[in-house]
C-alpha cells in the first residue's frame, strides 16, 4: 500500500518550510527562492535600464514579464498542482509583491541619487552648466527649460513647490510598479495552476 501525502500535510510543498512557522502558513519555500530571483532580477533591470542606459519607460514595461515569470516560476519551484489554489495564488502573490516592491525601491534609489547630486552640469554644446543652487533647485531649473508651462499649469512656482510635485510624481509610478509586477505575478501564478495536472488528495491511497 502507497500512501500519498499531499504538500499540505507536514511541510509546505517540496520546499520544507514547517507548516508552524509563520511564513510557511502561506507560502512555499519555493517561493521564496523566487522572490530572490525577482531581487537579482530587478537589480539587473534597474542597471540596464536606469543606469547604463536610462530608458525609464522600459524599465515599467518590463515590469510585466518580470511579473509573469516570477508568479510562474514562484509555484514551478515549488512543485505545487492546480488543486491547491491558495498555495498557488500565496506564492506567486508573495514572489511579485517583492519583486515589485524592489523594482520601486530601484527606481526611487537612483530618483534621489540624481535629485540630489544634480549640481547642474550640462554639456557646453548645449548650454553649458546651469546656473543653480544643488539638488532641488538644479532639478527644477532643468525641467522649467523644457516643460515651463506644464509645471506652471501645475501651480509649481518655485524649487519647494516643484520638490513636491517631484516626488508625488515619482511615488506614483513606484506604486504603480508594485502594482504591476504584483498584478502579473497573480496571472503567472495562474498560468502555471492552469497548465498542471490536479495534485492528488492527501487522504488518497493506492
Amino acid at each position: 500500500m502507497t500512501r500519498f501525502v499531499s504538500a499540505e500535510s507536514g511541510l509546505a510543498g517540496d520546499a520544507g518550510i514547517p507548516r508552524g512557522t509563520r511564513l510557511g502558513r502561506f507560502v512555499d519555500k519555493g517561493a521564496i527562492t523566487a522572490a530572490y530571483v525577482g531581487i537579482g532580477m530587478a537589480v539587473t533591470i534597474a542597471i540596464s535600464f536606469l543606469l547604463v542606459i536610462p530608458i525609464e519607460p522600459v524599465y515599467w514595461l518590463l515590469s510585466v514579464p518580470t511579473g509573469l515569470l516570477i508568479g510562474y516560476y514562484a509555484n514551478a519551484r515549488s512543485g505545487r498542482g492546480r488543486g491547491h489554489l491558495r498555495r498557488l495564488a500565496g506564492n506567486a502573490l508573495f514572489a511579485g509583491l517583492v519583486t515589485g516592491l524592489t523594482l520601486a525601491v530601484l527606481l526611487l534609489g537612483v530618483k534621489a541619487l540624481f535629485f540630489f547630486a544634480d549640481d547642474g552640469y550640462r554639456d557646453p554644446g548645449l548650454g553649458g552648466r546651469i546656473s543653480c543652487t544643488p539638488g532641488a533647485d538644479c532639478v527644477y531649473q532643468r525641467y522649467l527649460e523644457d516643460q515651463g508651462a506644464a509645471l506652471k499649469a501645475a501651480g509649481v512656482t518655485d524649487p519647494t513647490s516643484f520638490g513636491a510635485f517631484y516626488w508625488t510624481q515619482q511615488a506614483g509610478t513606484a506604486q504603480l510598479l508594485v502594482t504591476l509586477t504584483t498584478g502579473f505575478g497573480l496571472a503567472g501564478g495562474a498560468i502555471y495552476g492552469l497548465t498542471r495536472p490536479r495534485s492528488r488528495d492527501a487522504s488518497q491511497v493506492a
